[in-house]
């Protein structure tokens, strides 16, 4: 099985894309992370698999990515995917949907059942974004726009201040 890791480095290198890969201890905290890559905190793309819940409809898996230093609106989200209730789901359920342990999920889904959705805020704040690379002990520094054009995430506001 190949990793999420090497999934990643396949992906950008196959797209010519501008990123660079940061090896660090393990940090738990977004500050501590930002602070062994060398980046701000809300560089960071905070990556959490929440369920969504409709009227009558099926619930559904949506990754959503937000600036670090930001907090997820999970009404907002919600709302702004035709749902009533988004929740965070349980650890096992992310990692099964993801391949990766809390705090290295990448921002990128690798499922179909794990739609894409991002906070325009990241990008529009950052010309680079940093993030986890499915392991706890790498980062991966990516350029905002090869971002956008290789994940395709749809673009939700669902974050307010933390």
């Amino acid at each position: 099985m190949q990793t999420v890791f090497k999934s990643l480095m396949l992906l950008l290198e196959q797209a010519n894309a501008r990123f660079r890969v940061v090896t660090h201890a393990l940090a738990g905290k977004s500050e501590d992370v930002a602070l062994a890559r060398g980046t701000e905190v809300g560089q960071g793309a905070k990556a959490l698999v929440c369920e969504i819940h409709g009227e009558g409809a099926q619930a559904r898996w949506v990754l959503a990515v937000l600036p670090a230093d930001r907090k997820l609106d999970r009404q907002r989200l919600a709302q702004a995917l035709g749902g009533h209730k988004a929740k965070l789901v349980d650890a096992a359920v992310a990692t099964e949907l993801t391949g990766c342990e809390i705090g290295a999920i990448p921002p990128f889904s690798f499922q179909s059942a794990l739609q894409l959705v991002l906070d325009p805020e990241l990008v529009e704040r950052y010309d680079t974004i940093a993030f986890n690379a499915g392991r706890l002990d790498a980062s991966i520094l990516l350029d905002s726009q090869d971002f956008l054009a290789i994940a395709k995430p749809q673009l939700v506001r669902m974050s307010c201040p933390a």
